[in-house]
């Protein structure tokens, strides 16, 4: 199967590749790639209710949506991802190519459940699809050595503590294949191994500057926009408290398309004039740009960021 190569670990232009891989090539092809530490989410979910943002944030982890489904993921450099793409009509075994490849490696991986790949009884694997025109992509991740805690810290619902009992949990359930194939001293081995497979005695196609462009062109537009990463975020609902000097505020809000549509203020906090006529002014706005308003009033000596660290 013929290859593109692709050395770029910035997760958002990654995510315009893998659609170029889909819409802008014809006949099969793959690619083996790598992220720097990312959140991935799928087209459908909410950002603000499947990522722990703050800490994402906090330790300089993107976030990035894609073109496909399914759940979201992290990913870093101890993670290998695939994609395959091609016309429909050559692609009816593009669910087995990488599980057959990891057996010919020694991983005794197995297909389960929705879009799995396991191995011991432990997810080691994730993949979505996607349809355009007469073609498909599937992609997935291959955990090789991914930072689990870290992992379960960037997908923790927000507004939630996970014990070390919870962090033992994401343990059990997962598995990182460098337990299981300690012929490769690491991830680049790995990978080389893996693309040899794939690639056989087939060739590279390389992409032409203005190929290469249109990627960053469509990253620029599209893939790194507020837009596509928050706005395309559908309608979730929230309950967040955190402790004041003016008192313990607690709010119940709603966002879609990553604005507020309805948001009310309980606590014991203490202002001057009624919360409720806060929430009606902060209806419509993103919860970044909480900040930009005037809040004093409604909670005594508070501002405004410090009140914006209520909302996710």
């Amino acid at each position: 199967m013929n290859y593109v190569l692709n050395p770029c670990l910035d997760a958002q232009w990654n995510m315009a590749h893998d659609e170029f891989l889909l819409e802008g090539l014809s006949g099969k092809v793959f690619c083996l790639w790598q992220n720097a530490p990312s959140v991935i989410i799928g087209l459908n979910q909410s950002a603000y209710a499947e990522v722990n943002l703050p800490y994402l944030r906090e330790n300089g982890i993107a976030i990035a949506r894609r073109v496909t489904g399914g759940g979201a993921v992290y990913h870093d450099l101890g993670n290998l991802n695939y994609s395959i793409a091609g016309p429909i009509n050559e692609m009816h075994d593009a669910l087995d190519i990488v599980p057959k490849a990891l057996l010919q490696l020694g991983a005794d991986v197995q297909r389960t459940g929705r879009n799995d790949l396991t191995i011991g009884g432990r997810k080691c694997s994730g993949y979505a699809k996607r349809l355009s025109g007469n073609r498909i992509m599937i992609h997935g991740t291959l955990m090789w050595d991914v930072n689990l805690d870290i992992l379960t810290e960037a997908l923790a619902v927000p507004g939630s503590k996970l014990s070390s009992a919870g962090i033992s949990s994401v343990h059990s359930r997962v598995a990182n294949l460098r337990e299981y194939l300690p012929q490769f001293p690491d991830i680049q081995a790995f990978k080389t191994a893996l693309h040899q497979i794939l690639a056989g005695e087939d060739s590279e196609i390389k992409l032409t500057a203005e190929q290469l462009s249109g990627i960053d062109a469509e990253a620029d537009k599209k893939f790194r926009s507020w837009e596509w990463i928050y706005g395309h975020s559908p309608e979730s609902s929230f309950q967040s408290s955190r402790k004041f000097p003016c008192g313990t505020i607690e709010a119940r809000y709603s966002l879609k398309h990553g604005v507020l549509q309805s948001l009310s203020f309980s606590g014991d906090f203490i202002g001057n004039l009624p919360a409720d006529e806060l929430a009606q002014k902060l209806i419509g706005l993103r919860p970044e740009d909480i900040s930009e308003v005037n809040v004093s009033d409604y909670f005594d000596g508070l501002s405004s960021a410090e009140l914006a660290k209520l909302f996710l």
